[in-house]
């Protein structure tokens, strides 16, 4: 892998996680208030988490892979990939910490998008925002592990 690409690569990732982070902040802010609007906002943002993380994981697999098998699992098989090496290819991007708690989320954004009659329970969406925050730590230490190790693969060390 020559040098320029990783850094579009890493670019690319950088831009990304900054949405992310976009999203976190209106967590915080969301995460205040208890009405039952500021719930709603708070499960849509957490919907929206999940989409975001997602996104990025599709730029890291389009990267070096860019191939799922089975269309019907695509979500769930999408964020197993990140969380295993492919030999040769690219180092894991999650921790298993990470993609258990994106599991989480991946599942709850299920539910959200299908809940279009449903009042959200505040206690599920409470359970979920707390898995997010843990992640919130979390994924920027995988994030930076995936980067050395890459780094580490490309000059040869």
């Amino acid at each position: 892998m020559d040098k320029e690409r990783l850094v579009l690569l890493n670019a690319e990732i950088e831009f990304q996680t900054k949405e992310i982070e976009d999203i976190y902040s209106k967590l915080d802010e969301r995460s205040k208030e208890r009405t039952q609007l500021a719930i709603e906002s708070l499960g849509y943002q957490l919907h929206n988490l999940y989409c975001a993380f997602e996104d990025l994981f599709k730029i890291i697999s389009k990267f070096f892979e860019n191939h799922i098998e089975d269309k019907s699992r695509y979500h769930s098989e999408l964020l197993k990939k990140m969380a295993y090496s492919i030999e040769d290819v690219r180092p894991a991007f999650l921790s298993r910490q990470s993609m258990n708690l994106l599991d989480n989320l991946r599942a709850f954004r299920h539910f959200f998008r299908h809940a279009y009659s449903y009042t959200l329970d505040e206690r599920k969406i409470w359970i979920v925002y707390e898995d997010a925050m843990k992640l919130r730590e979390v994924y920027k230490l995988d994030y930076e592990a995936f980067f050395r190790a890459l780094k580490k693969n490309h000059d040869g060390v």
